[in-house]
This record gives C-alpha cells, sequence and structure tokens, in this order.
C-alpha cells in the first residue's frame, strides 16, 4: 500500500522528503506535487521504473517521458542545448514548462523517442519538487499525472492514493496544484513549436500557441 506523507508546500519537512527519496532509490513510483499539476516520478537509471511508469499512464515508448531536473546546470548532462535555445530556456526556467531537445549520449535509449532521439526536459518552480531533487541528487524521471485512457491531471492526493494503492510506493500531499499540464516546447526545428498549450503562456516566451 502506497505511503502518504503530508508536507508543507512552502516549507517542507525535510524527514518526510527523506523517507520518500528512500522509496525512489529503491524503484518505487512516487506522486509529487508540481507548479503544473501532480506529476509521477522515478529512479532515471532504473528500467524496471521507467515501464511502471509507462503502464500506470498507458504510453508507449513513442509518448516522451520528462527529465525533472533541479536546474540548467544539470539540463547539458542530458540534452544538446545551442545559445538560442539556452536562452529560452533560461527565461522560462523553473516554471511550468516542458522543452523538447536533442538528447545527449547520456541519456539511456530506452528513454528517448525511439527514432527522433528527442528528450523532454522539465525544471520544476514547486518548493516539494525542488526540494525532493535536491535529497535524490540527480534528476528523477517523471510524467504528468493524467490516468490512461483520461485527459485531466489528478489533483487530489487521497484520490490518487485510493486509486493507485498498489501501483505507487508513496502519494506526497503537498495540497491542490494547478490541474493543469505542463506547456510543451519542441526546440529541436528551426523555431520553437508549441505542441501543447498547458500552464505556462506561450506569449511570455515570444511564443504563438
Amino acid at each position: 500500500m502506497a505511503q502518504f506523507f503530508s508536507v508543507h508546500p512552502q516549507n517542507p519537512q525535510l524527514r518526510l522528503l527523506k523517507q520518500a527519496a528512500q522509496l525512489i532509490r529503491a524503484g518505487g513510483l512516487v506522486a509529487i506535487p508540481t507548479d503544473s499539476s501532480y506529476a509521477l516520478v522515478a529512479p532515471l537509471d532504473d528500467k524496471h521504473a521507467a515501464e511502471s511508469l509507462r503502464r500506470l499512464r498507458g504510453v508507449d515508448e513513442r509518448h516522451h517521458l520528462t527529465v525533472l531536473c533541479r536546474d540548467l546546470a544539470e539540463i547539458g548532462q542530458f540534452a544538446h542545448v545551442d545559445n538560442k535555445q539556452y536562452r529560452l530556456l533560461k527565461a522560462a526556467t523553473p516554471g511550468p514548462w516542458t522543452f523538447i531537445l536533442e538528447a545527449t549520449r547520456e541519456v539511456p535509449r530506452r528513454l528517448s523517442h525511439p527514432s527522433r532521439k528527442t528528450i523532454g526536459i522539465r525544471v520544476p518552480d514547486h518548493p516539494i519538487a525542488l526540494c525532493l531533487l535536491e535529497e535524490i541528487g540527480s534528476p528523477l524521471l517523471s510524467s504528468t499525472l493524467i490516468p490512461a485512457g483520461e485527459e485531466d491531471p489528478m489533483n487530489e492526493p487521497v484520490e490518487i492514493r485510493e486509486r493507485y494503492e498498489h501501483d505507487l510506493a508513496a502519494v506526497v500531499d503537498g495540497g491542490a496544484c494547478a490541474r493543469e499540464p505542463t506547456t510543451v516546447v519542441d526546440l529541436t526545428g528551426a523555431e520553437p513549436v508549441v505542441l501543447r498549450r498547458g500552464r505556462g503562456d506561450p506569449a511570455a516566451l515570444g511564443l504563438t500557441a
């Protein structure tokens, strides 16, 4: 049964996040709040955890999973970023955005898009998510918590636990989120392309949806 951690959204209790981090390191899926909606996170280097995440979401290998990073410095490990892309990332992060970038060789093949060799990258702007990343000490694999076959992300921690009590290692309750997915921007072409309009306003970055 999934453990349940009630964590203050602005001043997270480190002892509770340490417990959640231990479960993630052991390969467990954990639901956490972000600045857009609740997300599922898993260790980046655990093949079985990635398969469990895709199975729970009901998506295949063509669906971009996201590398959740602490800051811009970590992005360079997993994605090729030129000067133009870097300026856009710097203006948008941290925030409710997911950027599709060309994956580096450090990204396991199973995590990148099978034909395009691209990866989703995100730096969240939420104290709980950032503190958990800091405690883990490395990026996490993530995906918006949208149930298989549905369109809207889940937002109520108790409902998440009840629905996935046998699938998740834990739910980190940080209260209600915005209940909007991230805005997804593809940066692999000559010009940025907004693939999904979410909480991030494309106009704030000079983009059109």
